[in-house]
């Protein structure tokens, strides 16, 4: 396996439709998916879409752990591969939360988002599989596939003024404060952030 350069935004690859896999069980995709976990753990993140790695296919790699949601146990294999995964919203409840994403390093922004979706999908040996995912799993899933269609989470944004360097998370720090629903690792983005007490009190 290998660790992968990521593609950041501006890239064409990151705006083209992904091509649908005509063999899930193709060694290729199996090669494609182990490099992808090898890069998601080079990295230190959770979920990586096939064009964020120069791959114009519909593939997905992702892990959930404690460090992404809270209550999560470690599992001894947390990672799960989706081959042509289809979303689908289950109920038309959105809500706004904060999103990272590898191919726009530095920044974070905050996404209107289904709170539960059902995702259709292929395994590397071809098996269909049919799951659902709430809150932070739900976005996960929605993250990663707008990465198939060309979508990055900015242009699923409704405020561009809650697009913000990762080093000033005023507005972030602002929504921890209320009490908001935040991520573990968006946490630690205030947690370390040297202006906190200057602008927060």
């Amino acid at each position: 396996m290998a660790i992968r350069k990521i593609a950041r935004m501006g890239n064409p690859v990151l705006n083209w439709v992904a091509a649908k896999v005509a063999d899930p069980g193709d060694p290729e995709i199996a090669r494609l998916a182990g490099d992808m976990k090898d890069t998601l753990v080079d990295i230190g993140a959770f979920g990586l879409a096939a064009p964020q790695v120069f791959e114009s296919v519909r593939v997905v790699v992702y892990r959930l752990s404690p460090r992404l949601i809270e209550g999560v146990e470690e599992t001894a294999d947390p990672w799960v591969v989706m081959v042509n995964p289809v979303v689908t919203p289950v109920t038309d409840e959105v809500e706004l939360g904060w999103e990272r994403c590898l191919s726009i390093p530095g920044l974070h922004g905050k996404v209107p988002r289904h709170q539960r979706v059902r995702v259709s999908y292929q395994t590397l040996s071809g098996e269909d599989v049919s799951d659902e995912g709430e809150a932070v799993h739900s976005v996960l899933l929605q993250h990663e596939c707008d990465h198939l269609d060309g979508v990055l989470y900015p242009m699923r944004m409704t405020d561009l003024s809650m697009l913000e360097f990762d080093a000033e998370p005023g507005h972030l720090a602002h929504d921890l404060a209320k009490g908001e629903a935040i991520w573990p690792v968006h946490r630690k983005l205030v947690d370390d952030w040297p202006g906190r007490e200057q602008w927060m009190g």
